[in-house]
């Protein structure tokens, strides 16, 4: 749609006088209306919902002389020379078509903080991906810190860009989390270095194909400086590195949970060494940590932790900071979290696997498994998930309201496995299906609630669902 003109003669951007319409408020938008009302520019906040929490927000914006205007998202205010919109706003929505008849940009609020950054900015670490991204830039912080480096983690995260990159606090580089929409709206981003975790069909009724949402996640290589990570395991994400207009100098770096060729970090008998960031590549390898030394040390945390490894060193840190950061960091609750052991049974809580790309990779970190699944599926089929992980499956518990398709799947790639279908949507679900699991585990079991399912059909978020789970699995031990 264009990036606009809205510039000075020195370079810097001018909004004073501008006209700009903010899509969205939230956790986003309020800032940027902030921001750029501070700066000069005549605000309007357009918003679909007028709920008690938009007209507080909106309250909020109008005592400072901003116009909002609630219930109505769908019109272009007149004289509008730019918008900035909330990430999550689909590109089809009328506001944005309108938009591009009439020749007027829009950036996401990641555009907005990059072209207000200072001259003498903090450089972005920046991550993508379909599953692991959160863990990855709380990892890459970590070692950041660990190294003495002023950072945050940043970005889709939950902490606003806009307060980092505008905030009276320095800082010496940023761990940047980007979601595939953040990444559709900032055509200018260029990152220092860039990682993408992993390719898997998601959002797509977003992006509208696999190629669109691909090609948003790609968005995070253009104009790299010093590396291009990529998952050795994922082919899509080396051919997204392959298609990026870098800078010149910029290489591509693979992580990989075996051995690592040149210019890629892996796994060594327990050992994370890194064969990309040193002397002659092609005969030497620095350790930088042990497999023991990322928790939980399941297979797809230790290819999260090589990819933060791997943006950390090409930003200059030291081996010793790498392991230490990864020794101190703990993952947030819902991430393939250990709840506790009853009854010789392992009770582990992923609700945080809310597609079947993530649900694939908790199911493989274990042997055994009785495993909770569904809820909302969002599209997705699971034929090809249940024919991967059937051979760990002891049994099944299925919840919520789309439970028919892995029960159905099940029955296609996995007959063996006994399988209990919950017919229930309410929260006590949650207390009859770990009791069920526990029914069918043995000693050596894992129960893991891995849904590959959204929560929203039963719960407020994951959060919520992973806190029945583990409030059940407590109740099971009392």
């Amino acid at each position: 749609m264009g990036s606009g003109q809205v510039t000075s003669t020195s370079g810097l951007f001018d909004f004073q006088g501008k006209h700009v319409t903010v899509a969205g408020l939230g956790v986003s938008g309020v800032p940027a209306a902030k921001a750029l009302h501070a700066r000069g520019a005549l605000v309007t906040v357009v918003n679909d919902g007028d709920d008690d929490r938009a007209r507080e927000q909106a309250a909020e914006l109008e005592a400072l002389g901003i116009t909002v205007r609630l219930g109505d998202g769908a019109s272009l205010p007149e004289g509008t020379e730019l918008i900035v919109t909330a990430p999550g706003w689909q590109p089809d929505k009328p506001l944005f078509l309108a938009a591009e008849k009439a020749g007027v940009p829009v950036w996401g609020d990641v555009e907005l903080a990059w072209r207000l950054r200072g001259p003498d900015a903090a450089p972005w670490l920046a991550v993508t991906g379909t599953n692991g991204k959160t863990t990855t830039v709380q990892m890459l912080a970590s070692i950041l810190k660990a190294a003495g480096l002023r950072t945050a983690a940043v970005g889709n995260i939950g902490v606003s860009l806009l307060d980092a990159v505008l905030g009276e606090e320095r800082y010496d580089v940023l761990a940047v989390e980007l979601s595939s929409y953040q990444l559709h709206w900032a055509p200018s981003l260029r990152a220092h270095s860039a990682a993408v975790l992993n390719l898997a069909p998601d959002h797509l009724d977003w992006h509208g194909s696999m190629e669109a949402y691909a090609r948003d996640k790609g968005r995070i290589y253009e104009g790299n400086k010093v590396a291009c990570v990529y998952n050795v395991a994922d082919k899509a994400t080396e051919d997204l590195v392959r298609e990026a207009d870098v800078e010149e100098g910029c290489r591509a770096v693979g992580f990989t949970l075996g051995t690592p060729g040149p210019s890629q970090l892996g796994v060594v008998d327990g050992i994370l060494v890194d064969r990309a960031f040193v002397e002659n590549r092609q005969k030497n390898a620095q350790e930088l940590a042990e497999v023991s030394d990322v928790h939980p040390p399941a297979p797809h945390n230790i290819a999260n932790a090589l990819a933060a490894a791997a943006l950390a060193r090409a930003f200059g840190v030291p081996a010793g900071a790498v392991r230490d950061g990864l020794r101190a960091f703990r993952p947030d609750a819902h991430r393939i979290a250990h709840v506790a052991d009853v009854e010789g049974v392992a009770y582990v809580d992923d609700s945080k696997a809310t597609n079947t790309h993530a649900a694939e990779a908790s199911l493989a970190s274990y042997e055994s498994i009785v495993w909770i699944a569904g809820g909302l599926a969002k599209g997705a089929t699971f034929d090809e998930l249940v024919a991967k992980s059937a051979k760990r499956l002891r049994a099944a518990v299925l919840i919520g309201a789309d439970r028919a398709l892995i029960r159905d799947a099940l029955a296609r790639h996995a007959p063996q496995v006994p399988v209990v279908d919950l017919d229930r949507t309410d929260t006590g679900a949650m207390l009859q299906a770990v009791t069920e699991a526990r029914r069918l585990a043995r000693p050596g079991d894992t129960v893991l609630l891995a849904p590959a399912c959204a929560s929203m059909d039963m719960f407020t978020n994951y959060n919520q669902r992973g806190d029945a789970f583990a409030a059940a699995v407590r109740e099971l031990g009392a």
